[in-house]
C-alpha cells in the first residue's frame, strides 16, 4: 500500500495565511519523508485569487531539500504554459537536487481560458504544443545538440540518470486517453471516469504496437481525514472541504468536457454523504485501507481549502501513530519510520 499527500496550496478567506500554509507544507514533506510516505502530489494554476499554488517546481524544490527518500510529482503541470526549454533545464535541475529519480510529472494542457490569456498562449493551439514540449523534453534530457525551432540547442544539466524522469500525460475527457497513449510514458487520467478512460488509452496503446504500462496505485479518496471524535472534527473541516470541491467543480465547468471528483454542495450534510470525503476514526480507517488493499493509495490533503495546519497535523500524527501499525499486523505492505 502507498500513502501520500497533496497541496494545491489554496489559501481563502476562510483559511489560513498563505505564510502558515507554505511553512507547513515543507514541514509536512519532511515528516511524511521520515515516516515512509512515498509520494507528495503538487499542482498549479495560475491568477487565482486564493493563490492556488503557481510555482510548484519551486515548492517542489524546497521539499526535495528537505527530504532523502519521498517522491515529489507534478500533478499536474499545466505544461503548455512553459516554455519547453525552461522547463527541461528547471525539471532537470529538480531531479539534481533530489539526488536523482525523485521527480515525476504529469504533463496536462490546461483549460482555463483566463491563464492562456496572462501567458498569451495560443489555448486552440495546446495539443500541438503538448506534443512539442514531450519530444523536446526527450531530446533535451539527453544532453547533446538538437534542432529546436530553426536553431540547434544544448540543454543541460541533464537529470542524474540513467533513466528520465517519468512523464505521465494528464486529463479527464476521452481525447486525453489518445493522446497519453501516443506521448509520454504513463497516463494520469482525473474525474469520476478513470476505469472508462483507462480502457481506451489500453485499447489505443494496443492499436499503436505499444506496451501497456503498468497503473500506478489507485488513489483516493480526495480527502482523507484522521481523528478520534468525527462528529466534532466536521464542522471545523467543513468550510475548508466546501470550499475547495465548490471552487473546483465551478473551474471544471470551464472546460466543457471530461469529468471532476469534485461536486458541488451546500450544506455540511450533503458533504458528508459524499464518497471523495472521508472524515473516520482510527479504528474505521484501518478497515477503510485494509478494504482497499495493498494495491491501492491512500492520500492526504492535510491543508485542503486553507485548513489550520495543526488541525492536519493531528489527522497525520494520528495516522502514524494508531493507524499504521495495525496495517502492518493485517498483513498490509507499510512503511517503517526511518
Amino acid at each position: 500500500m502507498r500513502f501520500s499527500l497533496r497541496y494545491d496550496m489554496r489559501a481563502p478567506a476562510v483559511g489560513a495565511p498563505a505564510p502558515e500554509l507554505y511553512l507547513a507544507a515543507v514541514e509536512q514533506a519532511g515528516w511524511a519523508d521520515t515516516t515512509g510516505f512515498d509520494t507528495i502530489y503538487l499542482a498549479e494554476h495560475h491568477g487565482a485569487e486564493d493563490g492556488y499554488c503557481a510555482s510548484p517546481m519551486i515548492l517542489g524544490a524546497a521539499m526535495l531539500g528537505r527530504t532523502e527518500r519521498i517522491h515529489v510529482h507534478f500533478s499536474a503541470l499545466v505544461a503548455v504554459l512553459h516554455h519547453p526549454l525552461r522547463l527541461a533545464e528547471d525539471l532537470a535541475t529538480l531531479d539534481l537536487v533530489g539526488g536523482g529519480g525523485r521527480v515525476e510529472m504529469t504533463m496536462g494542457i490546461g483549460y482555463r481560458p483566463d491563464e492562456f490569456a496572462m501567458f498569451d498562449v495560443p489555448m486552440k493551439r495546446r495539443v500541438r504544443i503538448l506534443e512539442e514540449i514531450v519530444d523536446t523534453l526527450d531530446k533535451a534530457w539527453t544532453g547533446e545538440p538538437f534542432e529546436f525551432r530553426g536553431t540547434t540547442v544544448r540543454v543541460r544539466p541533464t537529470p542524474v540518470g540513467p533513466d528520465r524522469p517519468p512523464i505521465y500525460i494528464g486529463g479527464s475527457a476521452d481525447a486525453s486517453a489518445l493522446r497519453a497513449a501516443r506521448l509520454g510514458d504513463n497516463y494520469m487520467p482525473a474525474g469520476s471516469e478513470k476505469e472508462r478512460l483507462y480502457a481506451l488509452y489500453d485499447a489505443e496503446r494496443e492499436r499503436l504496437g505499444l506496451p501497456i504500462p503498468p497503473r500506478p496505485a489507485s488513489a483516493g479518496p480526495l480527502f482523507l481525514h484522521v481523528t478520534d471524535d468525527p462528529e466534532r472534527d466536521w464542522p471545523v473541516l467543513a468550510p475548508h472541504l466546501m470550499y475547495t470541491t465548490n471552487a473546483n467543480a465551478q473551474w471544471a465547468k470551464e472546460r466543457g468536457v471530461g469529468t471532476t471528483g469534485y461536486p458541488f454542495v451546500e450544506t455540511l450534510d450533503e458533504l458528508k454523504r459524499q464518497s471523495q470525503f472521508v472524515v473516520v476514526t482510527p479504528e474505521q480507517c484501518v478497515e477503510f485501507a485494509v478494504e482497499r488493499g495493498d494495491d491501492s493509495e491512500l492520500m492526504f490533503q492535510p491543508l485542503m481549502g486553507g485548513l489550520a495546519p495543526e488541525v492536519g497535523w493531528r489527522s497525520l500524527e494520528l495516522f502514524a501513530a494508531k493507524v499504521l501499525p495495525e496495517l502492518g499486523r493485517r498483513g498490509l505492505t507499510v512503511p517503517t519510520a526511518n
